[in-house]
């Protein structure tokens, strides 16, 4: 990454996803194992075991993907990668900056009412994600004046 290049990504969610995915691997670790024994009657089998593992890792990877989201801007545009999309616009394209009142994150303005969120600057993270609009803005302004 080089000076003209900047790009954020959200703090508190990052470190609240990673330890969600490690709980939920343990936790259907846990079950998995204890799976073999009950005193119901019901015969759980190896393949039931890894199942549930399984299905903990896939819990996990889904909880990961929130740790996903990125913003990074240069002098010629943007690109937003939330959870599942990514988008990439030329500033000429983007009609501001935002972070409306009581939102979660941060949101290009685009023509036509329309605008993409920027999951990667959430309110939650408070200095980081000011530190962030002011970077973008500043970018926005550079290259639309």
């Amino acid at each position: 990454m080089t000076a003209d290049v900047i790009e954020f990504r959200p703090k508190r969610i990052r470190v609240v996803a990673w330890v969600s995915a490690v709980f939920l691997v343990a936790v259907f670790t846990v079950v998995g194992l204890l799976l073999g024994d009950t005193p119901t009657g019901v015969i759980f089998r190896t393949s039931d075991q890894v199942a549930m593992v399984f299905l903990g890792v896939l819990l996990a990877c889904g909880m990961l993907l929130l740790a996903r989201p990125r913003v990074r801007a240069d002098a010629e545009g943007v690109e937003v990668r939330n959870v599942v999309t990514v988008h990439r616009f030329a500033w000429p394209e983007v009609l501001h900056v935002s972070f409306p009142d009581g939102a979660s994150w941060a949101r290009l303005e685009l023509p036509d009412d329309e605008y993409v969120s920027i999951m990667a600057v959430q309110a939650v993270d408070r200095d980081h994600a000011v530190a962030a609009v002011r970077a973008l803005r500043d970018l926005h302004k550079a290259a639309t004046t």
